[in-house]
């Protein structure tokens, strides 16, 4: 370059939305119900997509997936540097990948059947939640239960765990790939929600709700249900 020559820009960046950052969460979720990533992976993928900000970032979570592609593409559009360049067909908000069959997350919604209720004072127990529970009520001081919710969620399940806690709090099992949702009203207390415990949907969603002063609950992945999944 010499002295006279322009000064080239450096390469505008684009700004990621919602919706990009969704279609990404979709084709982790695709890749983990397909065996091609275990929860942990999917929990270190996920963390790197919501936290990003620019258009270039999402497509390193997803570069070595084949559920992927499609949308690489469009992102790759969006930035000037796919095949077909800026202008091509489909450049814009990026459109979620479809996915199919065990890889679909599908809208979570609540079970039919009888809900849960428990008492827990200077005390605690062990409760397997059963299948088509939609809700369990809990009402801890000084004391809290172990709630497993393992056989209860699954694709497009929807649990509720509803807690008031006094200086107490329940430890809450979760298998992998659950999305959990707080919406837990805290005094001088917190929820500790386990990293690898934070899933993408495709295996159910979990809502905690209620009050705590002084507590909180604990939410991890099921011991039994790792083992399982690392025999397999």
């Amino acid at each position: 370059m010499t002295p006279d020559s322009p000064i080239e820009p450096a390469p505008r960046r684009i700004r990621a939305g919602d919706q990009d950052r969704d279609a990404v969460l979709d084709v982790l979720a695709a890749a983990h119900a397909s065996g091609r990533l275990d929860p942990l992976e999917v929990d270190e993928r996920q963390t790197v997509v919501v936290g990003s900000k620019f258009l270039d970032e999402l497509l390193e979570p997803i570069a070595d997936l084949p559920e992927g592609a499609e949308l690489t593409l469009r992102i790759q559009r969006q930035l000037g540097t796919g095949p077909d360049g800026p202008g091509a067909s489909g450049a814009g908000t990026i459109v979620p990948a479809r996915t199919s069959g065990a890889g679909e997350v599908v809208p979570a919604r609540a079970g039919s059947g009888p809900e849960e209720n428990s008492v827990a004072i200077l005390s605690g127990r062990e409760i397997e939640v059963a299948p088509g529970t939609p809700a369990v009520r809990s009402y801890c001081v000084m004391g809290g239960d172990d709630l497993y919710l393992t056989d209860s969620l699954g694709p497009g399940v929807e649990i509720t765990v509803d807690c008031y806690a006094l200086m107490g709090g329940n430890t809450i099992y979760v298998p992998g790939g659950v999305r959990i949702i707080d919406r837990t009203i805290n005094v001088l207390a917190g929820n500790d929600i386990k990293k690898g415990a934070r899933g993408d949907g495709s295996n159910g969603t979990l809502v905690l709700t209620g009050f705590s002063l002084m507590a909180g609950h604990d939410v991890k992945i099921d011991p039994g249900w790792a083992r399982a999944i690392s025999r397999s």
